[in-house]
């Protein structure tokens, strides 16, 4: 776990514990990587978020945001476009072959992302979704990129950390059912959510958790960020906790 805050433009560690090299699972985290890349891909000008390049016409930022009617896997039955917030890493996957096209999906992240930041031990298994690997290290950058907005211009940074079609009622895995159901193009907001990002954390708060355990949530307004990673899978035990535990860390950093 680090806690990280940001001063005057500089982010500082507040807070460290546990191995800082070692590799662990991120899950579902990953996508806040793969987010950032395709956020890149807009600075370029390789592709607008509202352009259609999935099913229904549906968009990047329809996809990003979990709001182009497609469902968890590929044999889910598809809801009307822009109708319910329905969480999707094959949404993601999707995404990520219509901008990737032929070349190498890592390849095309590492370049994107990974390298230009320096998470030089992060490695995928599987969908680059919810396949990544990396040490904490290279998860306090990633965090620290969606604090600061690293990559980014100010206004793509503020585009995906904003609400996208924010009136969406939708599922937060683990935690069910909320109205409405904010998200970003890529973190999931907070809002007036009650559930692992605590009281605390202002309704601009964003961020990210995998099944693994692994999390990464940003307070844009109190400028801190956490990054964890975990060696037990997520579970009843993190509904009943992460919400307690995340509102101590953000004492531990707004008192810092």
């Amino acid at each position: 776990m680090t806690l990280l805050a940001l001063r005057d433009g500089t982010v500082e560690t507040v807070a460290t514990q546990g191995d800082a090299t070692r590799i662990r699972e991120w899950a579902s985290v990953s996508k806040l990587a793969v987010a950032l890349a395709v956020g890149v891909e807009k600075e370029w000008r390789f592709i607008d978020f509202d352009l259609p390049l999935g099913p229904q016409n549906s968009t990047a930022a329809h996809l990003l945001s979990h709001s182009s009617g497609v469902g968890i896997d590929a044999t889910a039955p598809m809801q009307p476009l822009g109708h319910k917030r329905v969480y999707s890493s094959y949404g993601y996957d999707l995404l990520i072959q219509r901008v990737v096209g032929q070349r190498d999906p890592f390849d095309w992240l590492n370049d994107r992302c990974l390298s230009p930041l320096g998470m030089a031990d992060v490695t995928n298994e599987g969908s680059l979704a919810a396949g990544l690997r990396g040490s904490l290290r290279s998860l306090e950058v990633l965090a620290t990129a969606w604090l600061r907005g690293d990559l980014l211009s100010p206004q793509t940074f503020a585009t995906m950390t904003t609400p996208y079609l924010a009136h969406l009622d939708g599922v937060v895995p683990g935690f069910g059912s909320f109205s409405p159901c904010p998200w970003g193009l890529g973190p999931e907001i907070k809002g007036t959510k009650e559930h692992w990002m605590g009281s605390a954390w202002s309704p601009r708060s964003y961020g990210h958790f995998g099944k693994s355990g692994a999390m990464v949530l940003v307070d844009p307004d109190a400028r801190v960020a956490l990054a964890a990673l975990s060696a037990e899978p997520f579970g009843p035990w993190a509904v009943k906790r992460w919400s307690e535990w995340t509102n101590e860390m953000h004492a531990r950093m707004v008192g810092h």
